[in-house]
């Protein structure tokens, strides 16, 4: 078994290479709740996603020097407006970041100086493991289809997710970035809720683009994946109304 990364990306509590050896009457069972969301407000995305993802959540950049673009499910801290107690949709339509639906596997190093990436799982997931029933991951010591497609889609994650680190690398090197804020004044309130924490596109900058630079993002498919951006911030307002209406009460004056 190989030693799990000193710090697990969100959701994992452990990682394992899945092995024919270890494993080959091992079973995956699908499962209609997560509850590993319910108190989960940001979550990673990828560039392909944002057209989708910005119909439904507000999409920003982490802050620091390294940001990544995040979805926002709740805008406060182990607040999520899309699943209940028990981690099931509340709506059927929303679209799921790809980063939930690639839990509890993940493509990844088993040494540091390891070239190729090995099809690992989260071993403390309980709907993987000696079950009586579900999609068996191995067959006559082969991968089963249902493990093949599983392989698939992370190679397909971590395609998309090189795309994404250019992207940013663009976005980075364009200036654009500044620190967030977002201040909602809900009727009949004394201090407005400001949410600050975050990074987001500069849209004064991004206007006064001309020239080389703007047909550049323009012919790279950057400057639509920026208004996505832009376009979803309009939603902040929303999951706050989502927030209130279900209880999970904001608090003023709070970066996340």
């Amino acid at each position: 078994m190989a030693s799990a990364p000193q710090q697990l990306p969100l959701f994992y509590n452990g990682l394992e290479p899945l092995s024919s050896q270890l494993h080959g009457d091992f079973r995956a069972k699908p499962q209609d709740k997560a509850p590993f969301l319910v108190n989960q407000h940001a979550i990673p995305i990828t560039v392909d996603e944002f057209a989708l993802a910005q119909r439904f959540m507000p999409i920003v950049f982490s802050s620091g020097d390294e940001p990544i673009p995040l979805a926002l499910m709740g805008l406060n801290e182990g607040v999520n407006v899309f699943v209940d107690n028990e981690g099931a949709l509340l709506d059927n339509t929303l679209y799921v970041p790809a980063y939930i639906r690639r839990y509890p596997y993940m493509l990844a190093r088993l040494t540091p100086d390891a070239q190729e990436l090995s099809l690992c799982f989260d071993p403390t997931y309980d709907a993987i493991g000696k079950l009586d029933d579900g999609e068996a991951l191995f067959a006559d010591g082969q991968p089963t289809e249902f493990t093949k497609n599983v392989l698939q889609f992370n190679e397909m994650f971590e395609q998309a997710g090189a795309r994404t680190q250019s992207f940013m690398n663009e976005l980075k090197e364009s200036g654009l970035l500044m620190d967030g804020e977002v201040t909602i004044q809900p009727q009949g309130a004394d201090k407005p809720f400001i949410y600050r924490g975050f990074q987001m596109v500069d849209e004064n900058k991004l206007a006064d683009l001309r020239g080389d630079t703007l047909r550049k993002m323009s012919q790279s498919g950057m400057l639509p994946l920026l208004y996505a951006h832009l376009f979803s911030l309009a939603l902040m307002r929303e999951i706050f109304e989502r927030q209130v209406t279900q209880g999970k009460m904001p608090v003023p004056e709070l970066s996340f």
